[in-house]
């Protein structure tokens, strides 16, 4: 059965680009012109994934997301964003976004590939989508190790890092977090809990006791959606820096955090 595309987005030019570009690469693709419009096409055709737009007439992309998780519909969602602004990023992931594209940056190929990502199918390129670890080009900057999952927040936060002038190395599960700490010797690590292969715990547990000192030593700023006052104490005691739980913070602060452990204004 061939895979269903949902775009929901009022700018007839760039819907019809997408459109094009994904069932070329296979897809089955449909078109929403409203958020109205687009749930009622969610409901009926049910699609596998939906780009969707943020400002649009009827009912925006924020409504929309809120009504999928009112009906607790489970379909992902790419956000077509007109700003790209972090705290416009932000709500949508808390609203259940799993990825975001900004208007004035879109490449189509680019979109056909982040689909693909999420859909766990092959890029464009033939290539399958990285699961374990994904390096920046080794430059200036303070070395920050930023090791999480969910590729959404990743890119949010690993963008906001490379602006702010850090050389940040990402890692996407616990494995590839130890061997990206005995490497690349980050000066400061940002660590998710639940991860694949080896949770956060662990990670930090193996930091702590490396061999090499610049690794057992490295600040450790657990950055997590789990609250739970056990999973502070357990993480403050195997050693972490700080701890600090996703929904309480942006990305600004996160990185304020960051220069805060390293000393810097």
């Amino acid at each position: 059965m061939t895979t269903k595309i949902l775009i929901i987005e009022d700018e007839n030019a760039l819907a019809s680009v997408l459109s094009v570009k994904l069932v070329k690469a296979g897809y089955d693709v449909a078109i929403s012109v409203n958020g109205e419009d687009g749930l009622a096409k969610i409901n009926a055709w049910q699609p596998d994934l939906i780009l969707l737009d943020i400002v649009m007439p009827k009912m925006n992309g924020y409504e929309v997301l809120e009504n999928l998780n009112k009906n607790n519909i489970k379909i992902p969602v790419i956000i077509i964003s007109n700003s790209g602004q972090d705290i416009e990023i932000e709500k949508t992931k808390k609203l259940g976004a799993l990825d975001s594209i900004v208007k004035t940056e879109i490449n189509p190929e680019e979109v056909v590939e982040k689909v693909g990502k999420i859909l766990n199918k092959s890029f464009v390129s033939g290539k399958k989508a990285p699961t374990e670890i994904v390096e920046s080009d080794k430059g200036q900057g303070v070395r920050v190790l930023l090791v999480e999952d969910d590729s959404f927040l990743r890119d949010i936060c690993y963008k906001k890092l490379k602006k702010e002038g850090f050389n940040v190395s990402i890692a996407a599960d616990g494995e590839q977090a130890i061997k990206s700490a005995e490497s690349f010797l980050p000066e400061i690590i940002l660590l998710d809990i639940i991860l694949p292969s080896i949770d956060g715990f662990e990670v930090l547990k193996k930091i702590r006791a490396s061999k090499n000192k610049a690794v057992k030593n490295v600040p450790v700023i657990i950055l997590t959606n789990l609250g739970q006052e056990e999973d502070i104490k357990k993480a403050m005691s195997l050693g972490a820096t700080d701890y600090l739980i996703k929904a309480h913070f942006t990305t600004e602060e996160i990185v304020k955090k960051v220069k805060d452990k390293l000393g810097m204004k």
